[in-house]
């Protein structure tokens, strides 16, 4: 019985043994596992994307802004990131609702013209016949194409593949969409106000991953990324909104139809090299040919005189040098942008563009030439840490001659010793 009973206790020390054993020993698995949890995240977290790298452009951009204001008061985050919170909510937030809302009246007013236009055509103007040199060919065309009624459809259905019934629907639809736009802005300002309190600890964090991911490259990147999103947003984003609101007052001023939906085309046109002297040169022309001659020379000279302003002055003091990003990435940047993730794509996209261009450019960096200043440090971001465990390739290839040098020797000492 004493025998039997030894057995029994070890048969359940073993069962005991084998549930207390670890389920997944091998490291492998649990990697796999921390792989699904991490897709499984990025699925429920899909949905928020937008509003969360909008709150990251925003928060990187003005990060310098909020350090000065976080010592101001005395080192307390979350009254530092309660007022910076509100500074973006009425200088950024407020203006760009109204300016949308108003925009969105005088479309449905364009629309609605279009309609009416649509059913009886739309006779050409008196002043198309007396253009200079193409005004007799204009006249015709117009007279082909867009006097006779649903003639404008035709064309539109020609150019864009799209009725006109369908271009209603969509800008009623723009309406429709006004509660999911406003629940996208609540979460931005959510994240927005987390990323100032806690994005100091959330930065050292991410320093600590990125130096085990990339140990050779990190230091130099992570200035790479902050001064990228800084110089892209202060030189293109909040400039861009700049001679949108001036130049859609001066459009106002000068008598033009529909002011605020030509000042959002302009500040969207302006993302883009060119496209805001070429907005404003449009309109002054429309002007001078309508017969309103002092009006548009008016408007061509403030506009050129704010575009040399703005590129002369506050351009270097915003962004602390030029942006070298070239043409096609910013106009890929807005287009994927704003096909993506809709109105925050034409913010989101040229920063993206303007990180890979810049993570470029680093990367092909020579790590031969210490002293020579990076993409990041030109722009003002600190200057390079010196690296402990790393030393510089002309190091490494001094390091080599040297030990070429010596086993040369002692390869001719070893041949004198068997001489």
């Amino acid at each position: 019985m004493l025998f039997d009973f030894a057995r029994i206790t070890g048969f359940l020390r073993h069962v005991h043994e084998s549930f207390m054993a670890p389920i997944f020993a091998d490291s492998s698995v649990a990697r796999w596992l921390l792989v699904l949890v991490m897709i499984a995240g990025v699925y429920f977290f899909i949905d928020f994307l937008i509003p969360v790298l909008a709150a990251l452009i925003i928060c990187v951009a003005s990060w310098p802004l909020y350090q000065r204001l976080l010592a101001s008061c005395g080192q307390r985050r979350a009254l530092a990131a309660s007022i910076a919170l509100g500074l973006i909510i009425l200088c950024l937030v407020i203006p760009l609702v109204l300016a949308c809302s108003y925009a969105f009246q005088e479309l449905k007013g364009w629309v609605g013209w279009l309609m009416v236009a649509n059913e009886r055509g739309i006779p050409t103007p008196s002043w198309v016949a007396s253009l200079p040199g193409i005004g007799t060919w204009l006249a015709e065309q117009w007279q082909a194409s867009l006097a006779e009624p649903h003639a404008p459809e035709s064309l539109i259905q020609l150019v864009g593949g799209e009725h006109i019934g369908n271009i209603s629907r969509w800008v009623l639809a723009l309406g429709s969409n006004a509660l999911h736009l406003a629940l996208t802005l609540l979460f931005m300002l959510i994240t927005l106000f987390f990323l100032y309190r806690d994005g100091a600890g959330m930065a050292r964090q991410l320093d600590i991953v990125g130096e085990r991911v990339l140990p050779a490259r990190w230091q130099r990147f992570s200035r790479v990324v902050p001064a990228t999103i800084s110089s892209t947003v202060m030189g293109m984003g909040l400039i861009a909104l700049g001679e949108g609101l001036v130049l859609g007052t001066a459009y106002w001023i000068a008598g033009i139809q529909s002011p605020v939906v030509l000042g959002v085309i302009t500040a969207f046109m302006a993302l883009v090299p060119g496209g805001a002297p070429l907005t404003f040169t449009l309109v002054s022309l429309y002007l001078l040919a309508t017969g309103h001659m002092a009006n548009g020379i008016g408007l061509f000279i403030w506009g050129a005189f704010e575009l040399f302003v703005v590129d002369k002055t506050l351009r270097p003091r915003l962004v602390g040098g030029p942006i070298k990003l070239p043409f096609l990435p910013t106009f890929f940047g807005l287009v994927g942008g704003v096909k993506t993730m809709g109105i925050v794509g034409l913010f989101v996209g040229p920063v993206l563009m303007a990180l890979l261009v810049a993570s470029w450019r680093e990367w092909l960096h020579d790590d031969s030439a210490p002293d020579a200043p990076s993409e990041a440090e030109r722009w003002g971001y600190g200057k390079r840490r010196p690296a402990a465990t790393s030393r510089s390739s002309a190091t490494r290839r001094d390091d080599s001659r040297g030990m070429r040098a010596a086993a040369s020797t002692n390869a001719d000492a070893n041949a004198d010793i068997s001489r």
